[in-house]
């Protein structure tokens, strides 16, 4: 594991009035760097601005909270849908995949939300009155896979969206006209696309590529300038040849490095203190670890990037020489908390291993990791947090290994963190692969364990409660301060459940699947919950063959938002 050195700092022997000087200079350029990146001063403080969803967790570290406590416990059973909103194909996009996976953002009383075929709509948060809508432009041939659309990006007045035909776009936040829109790459060259919603820091907008351990991709993550969208910095997941890594990649001169896998699935972290950006990376390429001998940095890993720089502090390989499509993409939530007696700076960070991983989040130091799934793909993490005795799947006989190695432990779906329980609360898809032979006969339902959300005590790994779901969850979690936690399923239901014991205690059936993310936002005291209804995501797709008997709703593309009832 890498570690980042120390800084050595430099003196300078000023006389007196230079030395005044220099403070003026500096104290003023800092002044006008606050000035200038106001909103990135905004979203460090997001708890101070509950009633605003400024950023696609809702906050930097990750966590999908809400400090809004007007809807509790006591009260959640009453709320209802205040208004919907139809995110429809726009004009010219027949033949697209339907479904709504976005999360919104919520800024000062209007609520942006970005539709499956990378639409955009600017909508009153009270009233669901639509404001403007932009359309995206797509190319007349697509040389690329429709993925869905899972949010946007909010800073210095403009919004930022990630498009599947990897195009980086900044809109007037006031009126939706188009500010830039520059090409990143050809989707036909690097079998990769954009799903995550872009982050915005530090008049910086961050952005990677999505694809997967089946596809020609090398990913990485990119930098740019959100007033002109010029490339500021580029860090590749894949080492070339000479870099440090690169003898990871054995058999290099066969160039496998290039087409390596890592991609960037989910929206990074940021850590304000440390400077530091947090990106999980996918899986390698090609699926056939023969190909690729040794551990194949930096693919399922997490990464630690300078913020201003790229450069990686540090980084954590999950699961080296990936066999099994265990991506460590996932979201990385920064949380200070008690560890073995002491106060520490962490990072949590899933993977569809299905283990949980803890870190010191300065060093990267591994402290410790839970299984938030049931795996059996190894023998359990060592001490140094390595996996201990993984099989190779082709070499067993008859195995159900757990997680799926198609689907893992979980998929696009995020997790969530309440400080006021400090738990952390995530789904569990419960599905394996069944190997006979050597031969992969697919993916099968858990026979022990049904698909389930969970609560953990993340200092301890200590399961608190598990909430047991009909089918396996793709809808991310949401903590609020009123001790809620909010989701939805595939049956259409979004729901509410007690945060400290996972008991159901509020639903509302939707008529379409659900497979996004719900936020909370309040306009003139009010609270609201907004979630997508529709579904989209490509798991979805396989539910008849794990479920033959379910009554499958068909996609749609809706936005309901609810509140108490009006005094």
């Amino acid at each position: 594991m890498n570690r980042p050195g120390r800084r050595a700092t430099k003196f300078l022997n000023l006389g007196r009035h230079a030395t005044l000087y220099l403070l003026c200079v500096i104290l003023g350029a800092a002044g006008a760097a606050r000035a200038q990146d106001a909103t990135t001063t905004r979203i460090e403080h997001a708890d101070k601005e509950p009633q605003n969803w400024l950023t696609f967790y809702g906050n930097y570290k990750g966590w999908s909270y809400s400090p809004l406590n007007q809807i509790t416990r006591e009260n959640v059973k009453r709320i209802a849908p205040v208004w919907t909103f139809a995110a429809g194909f726009p004009t010219g996009t027949a033949g697209l995949r339907p479904g709504l996976e976005a999360t919104p953002l919520v800024v000062d009383g209007v609520l942006f939300l970005e539709g499956m075929q990378n639409n955009v709509y600017a909508i009153d948060a009270a009233t669901g009155r639509t404001l403007w809508t932009y359309e995206y432009k797509w190319p007349e041939v697509k040389t690329f896979s429709i993925r869905g659309a899972r949010g946007l990006a909010y800073g210095d007045g403009r919004i930022y969206m990630g498009t599947q035909d990897n195009h980086l776009v900044a809109l007037d936040a006031k009126t939706g006209a188009e500010v830039w829109n520059i090409h990143i790459e050809e989707n036909s060259e690097c079998e990769c696309r954009i799903t995550e919603a872009p982050l915005y820091v530090k008049g910086k907008v961050f952005i990677g590529n999505a694809g997967s351990g089946y596809q020609a991709l090398r990913g990485h993550i990119n930098a740019y300038d959100a007033k002109s969208g010029a490339l500021v910095w580029h860090f590749e997941v894949i080492p070339a040849p000479g870099e440090p890594g690169a003898e990871t990649w054995a058999g290099a001169e066969d160039n496998y490095w290039k087409t390596g896998g890592g991609g960037t699935w989910f929206t990074g972290t940021y850590d304000a203190e440390m400077n530091l950006l947090y990106y999980g990376t996918g899986d390698p390429t090609p699926i056939d670890g023969k190909l690729r001998p040794g551990p194949n940095l930096y693919t399922a890993s997490l990464l630690a990037l300078d913020v201003d720089t790229g450069k990686m502090k540090w980084f954590f390989q999950e699961t080296p020489h990936d066999l099994y499509d265990y991506d460590s993409a996932a979201e990385p939530i920064i949380v200070d908390m008690d560890v073995a007696g002491h106060k520490r700076q962490v990072i949590i960070h899933p993977t569809k291993n299905g283990f949980t991983y803890v870190y010191d989040r300065e060093t990267g130091k591994f402290l410790h990791s839970f299984p938030y799934s049931s795996p059996n793909w190894n023998k359990g993490i060592d001490e140094k947090g390595n996996p201990i005795d993984p099989i190779v799947p082709k070499d067993q006989k008859d195995y159900l290994v757990c997680p799926s190695i198609h689907t893992g432990g979980r998929g696009i779906q995020h997790s969530a963190y309440s400080p006021r329980t400090g738990l952390w609360y995530t789904s569990d898809f419960e599905l394996c692969s069944h190997f006979i032979n050597g031969g992969d006969k697919g993916d099968e339902l858990n026979p022990k364990v049904p698909p389930n959300i969970s609560a953990y005590d993340p200092a301890t790994g200590k399961k608190q409660w598990t909430f047991n779901t009909r089918y396996y969850n793709m809808s991310s979690l949401l903590a609020t301060a009123g001790d809620l936690i909010i989701g939805g399923d595939l049956d259409g239901d979004v729901f509410a459940l007690d945060a400290r014991t996972g008991q159901k205690l509020w639903s509302f059936n939707t008529g379409g699947r659900i497979a996004s993310a719900a936020v909370s936002y309040s306009v003139n005291g009010r609270q609201y919950i907004a979630i997508g209804s529709g579904g989209g995501s490509e798991t979805e797709g396989r539910l008849s063959k794990y479920y033959p008997n379910a009554n499958i709703l068909q996609p749609a593309s809706t936005l309901f938002v609810f509140a108490l009832p009006e005094k």
